[in-house]
């Protein structure tokens, strides 16, 4: 295992003098901005911790220490901020699958003129895959780091698709190449995100948005399913220094679910993450975000009560306002994605809010169909799955703005392959001026009036609260 980043420093084991010895935490050290750790490293020594990851570029260290006392004995010259991870993480939303598919039945029964399960994937007809892939279907070249639950290594739709070079364990904030690592041990979300993003045309199951780009899995969610600042810092800068050119976040980070800047739990892990994602911006990714299975109004005040969802602190109603953001869907920069079924209409579960989201994408509605017609499990997005206890691969659907996410990062590497130059922020606009408007639905959205929990209301024209500029577009990308 290696405790280190590309262009870190060495991790700093010096002794520590005696203190009062407690459970092992964990806590983010941050530097003044734009200054070095050294001081921040020798105070964390000197109060009893240990650095196991130094990201010298942003100046945020990962610490850990038994001294119940850490946080103030280490605040001081060179140390900017502080703060315990210990109960900042996130369950995975790891969606609902919907149905697996066999992957004996799939083998059998496959279309011979193409990918067997070509035909049930209504989301890729949706945004013109097949048109585009006619142009192209991406550059080797192009490696979208998928921050995720790990991708299966062994799967037949993904093993000759994965960067294994570019690929890691973030886990603990400290950096593992193995290849153990890296594969998924309790979700096969990110091996279901992986499939849409890249899974190979090769007569076998599904194909992926860009199946001649290169996806490098890399491991944010630990195996309690939880993902920590530290595992997310630890991405960023992992995809930012080994050449990845758009990342997948289906996820948020904070069991608040909406991170608070006024809240001194909450302030240094929005600034390390946001200088993790300035850094990655700076060396050419674009990262692509969730906005989140919550159907709420990401731009106005509201009120959480579900939150924190870890079981760390007891549930608090809090009033969410303009300095809480979900993160990293909310951070500038950043490419926000809502979800939408085969009907174009906004997922009943997928949150928005004008401003925020910046495009959508197919996301599967299994649950209702505007208009009243039945919906069924195929509405749900097919790609590809790993069976975490039998450790045996398939093909299954799952829906959420998780699997948005990855049809905008899959469209994103095409279009790289047809404009390399792009930086992010030209990415970003290109695919959303290429991206077909939808218009918000008339008055108070429900799919099905007579449930309450549904309602939404979609503000804003060509650009608006539900699609942002609207849904991507793969041909037009390449054409």
């Amino acid at each position: 295992m290696s405790a280190l980043v590309a262009g870190a420093g060495a991790v700093a084991t010096t002794s520590a003098p005696a203190w009062a010895v407690g459970p092992e935490s964990t806590f983010l050290v941050l530097a003044p901005q734009g200054q070095s750790t050294a001081k921040a490293v020798s105070r964390v020594a000197a109060a009893g911790g240990t650095v196991v990851a130094r990201y010298d570029q942003i100046g945020v260290l990962v610490a850990r220490t038994t001294n119940p006392a850490f946080q103030s004995a280490v605040a001081g010259a060179g140390v900017d901020a502080v703060a315990s991870t210990g109960g900042l993480a996130t369950a995975l939303d790891d969606d609902e699958t919907v149905a697996v598919v066999d992957s004996a039945t799939v083998q059998a029964t496959g279309d011979p003129t193409g990918e067997p399960l070509w035909g049930q994937q209504w989301d890729m007809a949706q945004i013109d895959v097949p048109q585009a892939h006619k142009v192209t279907t991406g550059s080797p070249d192009v490696v979208v780091g998928v921050l995720d639950s790990g991708i299966s290594s062994t799967h037949p739709d993904l093993v000759t698709q994965i960067a294994k070079d570019k690929s890691a364990s973030c886990v603990g904030g400290v950096v593992d190449t193995t290849e153990a690592a890296w594969n998924p041990t309790t979700s096969d979300h990110g091996t279901h995100v992986a499939g849409t993003i890249a899974a190979a045309i090769n007569g076998v199951g599904v194909a992926g948005v860009a199946p001649g780009v290169k996806v490098a899995s890399v491991k944010v969610v630990n195996d309690d399913g939880f993902i920590y600042p530290e595992a997310a810092v630890c991405g960023f800068i992992w995809a930012a220094e080994h050449g990845m050119r758009v990342t997948n976040n289906s996820y948020f980070i904070d069991p608040w679910e909406f991170n608070c800047r006024n809240d001194e739990r909450q302030r240094p892990v929005w600034t390390a993450v946001q200088r993790a994602l300035r850094y990655s911006q700076s060396k050419g990714v674009l990262n692509v975000a969730s906005a989140g299975n919550s159907n709420v109004d990401l731009q106005h005040k509201f009120v959480d009560s579900g939150s924190p969802n870890d079981g760390s602190f007891p549930v608090e109603d809090r009033t969410i306002t303009g300095a809480c953001v979900d993160l990293p869907a909310e951070a500038p920069g950043v490419l926000t994605v809502s979800a939408v079924g085969p009907t174009k209409q906004k997922s009943y579960y997928s949150s928005y809010g004008q401003g925020v989201v910046d495009v959508t994408a197919p996301g599967g509605d299994t649950r209702f169909r505007t208009g009243g017609s039945p919906s069924t499990i195929t509405d749900g997005v097919l790609s590809t799955t790993f069976n975490t206890v039998t450790k045996t691969n398939g093909w299954g659907y799952k829906q959420g703005t998780s699997m948005a996410g990855p049809h905008a990062a899959g469209v994103a590497a095409l279009a790289l392959s047809a404009h390399p130059n792009l930086t992010p922020g030209a990415l970003a606009s290109f695919l959303e001026r290429t991206s077909v408007s939808l218009p918000c639905p008339s008055g108070v959205y429900n799919p099905v009036p007579k449930l309450v929990g549904y309602e939404a209301t979609c503000s804003g024209g060509n650009r608006n609260g539900f699609y942002g500029a609207g849904e991507i577009n793969a041909y037009n990308v390449v054409r």
